[in-house]
């Protein structure tokens, strides 16, 4: 049933408990994962577009090392792995990234947020609710 899964990244050491999710599943089904980082140029907006090319390299980077992490662990789990970036809208990258690789399972972070991010709405949000696909969601928020 899951023979493709997408894994989102925001590169936190949190996201460690969706990957090793995202690892027991693909070893169960012998699936392939998909990690990918979303560099969110909603930020961009009001940036000067000299600034744009030196934030988005930045970002870039962070990027390429958040899926270096997930896809090392994927690996050492004997799991075939694809990785990506993109720039966007993050539930809107995600959505269509998961349909043109057309994966079977999203599985991503979720954060309690405050009452801010409820009522405009989290990624995860977002992906659940238009998703084409189960999403398994895992939460993030770290207890103090």
């Amino acid at each position: 049933m899951f023979e493709r899964i997408l894994l989102p990244t925001d590169g936190t050491e949190s996201m460690d408990a969706v990957v090793e999710t995202a690892a027991d599943i693909a070893v169960q089904r012998d699936a392939e994962v998909h990690v990918l980082y979303v560099i969110d140029d909603r930020a961009f907006l009001t940036l000067q577009d000299e600034m744009k090319t030196e934030v988005v390299a930045e970002l870039e980077g962070e990027g390429e090392a958040a899926v270096d992490r997930a896809a090392t662990r994927l690996r050492e789990a004997g799991i075939d792995v694809t990785t990506a970036i993109r720039e966007g809208d993050p539930a809107e990258q995600i959505l269509g990234y998961s349909d043109e690789v057309s994966v079977d399972l999203i599985t991503m972070g979720t954060r309690r947020g405050d009452y801010t991010n409820n009522l405009m709405g989290s990624v995860s949000q977002k992906v659940v609710a238009r998703a084409d696909v189960p999403v398994l969601t895992t939460n993030l928020a770290v207890e103090e």
